[in-house]
């Protein structure tokens, strides 16, 4: 049996532009201006499903609603086996068209994308998407007008920032581990060694820094605690 006419509307397009209109003004007034950072993948491994060498080198001024008002959800900050973690999330919102004309077209993205970057100047942190959700108002009047975006606190893993905005490319240089990031380069771009084979590095920073951040002797201290090589273990690399 067929559905009433008078109030089946799910064909009528101009409804449906009407309702998106509003939400977009909503999300005007409501919302607030962030940067949608996209990821370019540059080393796909496609058995791990990771790539190690992700960069952002650009950055797109859009409006978004924060859905999460009551404040960040998630895990919150906990201590795992890793040491202390902040698993801090939140929600956005975003309207499907204004995504779609001002950084769909450009970048050629479909929608938002898992593993992009949102940039809120509120508190300035960086948000990495976990998921897209696109069935979060279930097709009023027959559409969906929005993407829904939960997003986590990002983690630098070494990721290359150029997006020219100063306060977005800071992550990389506050938190870089590649002693390259701090090298003196010549005008080709190559960069400089001492006597002694090591890298020429900026004033105010020195090799010792990215190793102290490395931890690397933490880790052979660690070690050495249950790594046995000597001949009792079959394995060493001792003589006997």
């Amino acid at each position: 049996m067929a559905t009433n006419f008078f109030f089946n509307n799910f064909q009528a397009s101009q409804e449906q532009l009407l309702l998106e209109n509003l939400i977009i003004e909503a999300i005007k007034i409501y919302g607030h201006d962030v940067y949608y950072v996209p990821r370019t993948i540059n080393n796909y491994d496609a058995v791990y499903g990771a790539d190690d060498s992700s960069s952002y080198d650009a950055a797109f001024p859009i409006e978004m609603y924060i859905r999460s008002i009551d404040g960040f959800t998630g895990d919150g900050e906990f201590l795992s086996k890793f040491g202390v973690e902040i698993r801090n999330q939140v929600v956005f919102s975003v309207s499907r068209r204004v995504f779609s004309e001002e950084i769909g077209n450009i970048k050629n993205l479909v929608r938002p994308n898992e593993g992009d970057i949102i940039w809120f100047p509120l508190n300035n942190r960086a948000f990495v998407i976990r998921y897209v959700n696109k069935y979060e108002m279930f097709y009023q009047l027959g559409a969906l007008q929005t993407w829904e975006l939960t997003c986590e606190v990002f983690e630098y893993s070494n990721e290359n920032f150029k997006t020219g905005i100063p306060e977005i490319d800071a992550i990389q240089v506050s938190y870089s581990t590649n002693i390259l990031d701090w090298s003196i380069r010549a005008e080709d771009g190559l960069a400089l060694l001492n006597e002694d084979d090591d890298y020429l590095v900026q004033e105010g920073h020195t090799m010792e820094d990215t190793l102290d951040i490395a931890e690397n002797e933490e880790i052979q201290s660690e070690s050495d605690m249950f790594v046995d090589f000597t001949t009792v273990d079959p394995f060493s690399e001792g003589k006997i």
